[in-house]
């Protein structure tokens, strides 16, 4: 099957013009952090997946009695996180798969990267949700726990099965279901994600780095040590580390993580607790070793040979960045056809090729050999096996619960 098969002109046309602008080969494949910063369809497919189809649809009010405006509105408000996206190597304003989505729908889509922590976004439109408004946003890109806490109080959209026919058909199996979200009525991902263990080779002396109990008490690395400001990460791969299970832990399992790390603190052993910002003093060796995101480290390894990671022994942390129509949303029927166009295998591809994270789109490893045949074989963007066997989700939280831990959390790191 030719790469361009099946694409309408407009896409054949923006994929062209992205292709000859300089964005062959290697350059198509990376982000540039460190450089300048279907077959089956409508009924049949649903009855296929074992999904339900509506007899008529969505109503032209979602759940709260919102009006959908997407038919005389052809807009979409979408916010998401910073450099989650592929852009022109040239101008980093151009965002090819967005522009061949506009192209081929006339949907203009307002996309902005206004998501730089969870908590803090979900600050930013808890007031409007809370009121019963709209936030202004139709599509947006959080993590699966907080996608779970939007869906618990009410605060997302229930999405309709016919909009999403790709979606449905294509994702990987191992996303299809999430305890989050069972059957997935709610969101899909828009990438998975896996913490591990990265290390500067440099400044580790040429040491490999191979478990959290090094990163916490290995006096060779005193003070250059770094943990991530997200709980769920750092307390679920310590408690991986102490043979806990991060989807079946009591609170005593908690807090006997949190000890072991504020021993860590207590002894200077930690340089710091970090979002991503851990990638520049990692790159330079300021940081010897640390917790952090596989797509990073991925990026990283393009321009630092040195940069290298370790899945311990005892496995890694796993979750996904999920799409989610919030509440009162004034355009969902323009959320859900963008949904559904990046969970065509030829769209996943690009993004992948660009984010690096996990892809969740069935099919889209076959198109990234077109793409950068390397990239389709790295297992921190297509897990075989193996990888996915070793992988570890964070069990979901009652608000109480989180409450709780985020509270004795935030009293570690400082926050």
């Amino acid at each position: 099957m030719e790469f361009f098969e099946g694409m309408s002109e407009p896409v054949r046309q923006a994929w062209l013009r992205s292709l000859t602008n300089g964005r062959a080969a290697r350059a198509l494949s990376r982000r540039r952090l460190l450089q300048g910063s279907g077959a089956l369809t409508g009924a049949a497919l649903l009855a296929a997946c074992g999904i339900p189809a509506s007899e008529s649809g969505k109503d032209t009010e979602d759940e709260g009695g919102q009006q959908d405006l997407s038919a005389e509105e052809k807009v979409l408000n979408f916010s998401n996180w910073p450099l989650y996206i592929d852009v022109d190597d040239e101008n980093p304003q151009v965002r090819p798969t967005l522009d061949a989505f506009r192209a081929e729908t006339g949907i203009e889509v307002a996309y902005t990267e206004d998501i730089n922590d969870n908590n803090e976004f979900f600050g930013k439109i808890r007031p409007q949700l809370a009121a019963g408004q709209d936030t202004g946003r139709d599509l947006i890109v959080v993590t699966d726990w907080m996608a779970g806490r939007l869906i618990r109080q009410g605060w997302a959209n229930r999405l309709d099965p016919t909009n999403v026919p790709n979606a449905i058909a294509n994702v990987e199996g191992r996303y299809r279901n999430a305890p989050h979200d069972p059957g997935r009525q709610y969101t899909y991902p828009w990438a998975g994600l896996a913490t591990v263990i990265a290390y500067n080779r440099k400044a580790t002396g040429g040491r490999e780095i191979t478990s959290v109990s090094e990163l916490l008490d290995d006096p060779g690395l005193k003070g250059k040590v770094s943990l991530l400001t997200e709980m769920q990460d750092t307390i679920g791969m310590v408690l991986l580390d102490m043979g806990k299970d991060p989807g079946t832990f009591t609170d005593d399992d908690f807090d006997a993580a949190v000890a072991r790390v504020q021993q860590a603190v207590d002894s200077g052993q930690l340089r710091r607790f970090t979002g991503n910002d851990y990638m520049d003093e990692l790159n330079s060796g300021d940081i010897a070793a640390c917790l952090a995101w596989a797509g990073d480290i991925v990026q990283l390894q393009y321009d630092n040979p040195d940069i290298a990671f370790t899945i311990p022994e005892q496995g890694y942390l796993f979750f996904t960045d999920d799409l989610l129509v919030p509440a009162r949303a004034r355009h969902q029927a323009n959320a859900e056809a963008l949904i559904d166009y990046y969970y065509r295998p030829e769209v996943a591809a690009e993004l992948a090729a660009w984010v690096n994270y996990f892809c969740p789109v069935a099919g889209a490893q076959v198109m990234m050999e077109r793409i950068d045949a390397e990239l389709a074989q790295n297992t921190l963007i297509f897990p075989d096996q193996e990888m996915t066997e070793r992988g570890y989700a964070f069990r979901p939280l009652q608000d109480a619960e989180e409450t709780a831990y985020q509270e004795k959390f935030a009293k570690l790191i400082g926050a």
